[in-house]
């Protein structure tokens, strides 16, 4: 990525975290990561920091749906209802494999709908895969 994007991963698992963020730098993604355990957080930093995504920042947003304190359907649908957010890429990476909720998070806007495989070594070839995918997808500007 030649424009310095931000990586919004929100996930509360930290195993699952640390797992990401591993395999994401081992394909090669240097970009800023900032990891947020629940909705809540992460919704104060995409809203309300001066250096956050409403301020022009490019980012994208890696988000589990199965959060403490919110669904992550509810994060996709405010996310994609911002008008200056609506372009930012989401990409849904879940255990979640219900084909009604795959369908719900496509309408709502997810960019990319990615279920974790069970298995550590499937979930760590998904996710440098997910990587070498970061490195060669293009960031709309959020900025209008």
């Amino acid at each position: 990525m030649t424009q310095p994007v931000t990586i919004i991963m929100i996930e509360d698992d930290e195993g699952h975290a640390l797992l990401i963020e591993k395999n994401i730098r081992r394909a090669g993604i240097y970009n800023e990561i900032k990891h947020f355990t629940d909705g809540t957080s992460a919704l104060n930093f995409i809203y309300d920091t001066k250096d956050g995504p409403l301020s022009g920042l490019p980012v994208l947003i890696l988000l589990d749906l199965n959060l403490p304190d919110m669904s992550g359907t509810d994060i996709l649908a405010k996310v994609k209802n911002e008008e200056g957010l609506k372009r930012t890429p989401i990409v849904v990476l879940t255990t979640t494999d219900d084909k009604v909720e795959i369908q719900r998070c496509y309408d709502l806007g997810c960019n990319v709908y990615i279920t974790k495989p069970v298995n550590y070594d499937s979930f760590a070839t998904a996710i440098r895969q997910l990587g070498l995918f970061l490195a060669v997808i293009q960031v709309p500007d959020t900025a209008e």
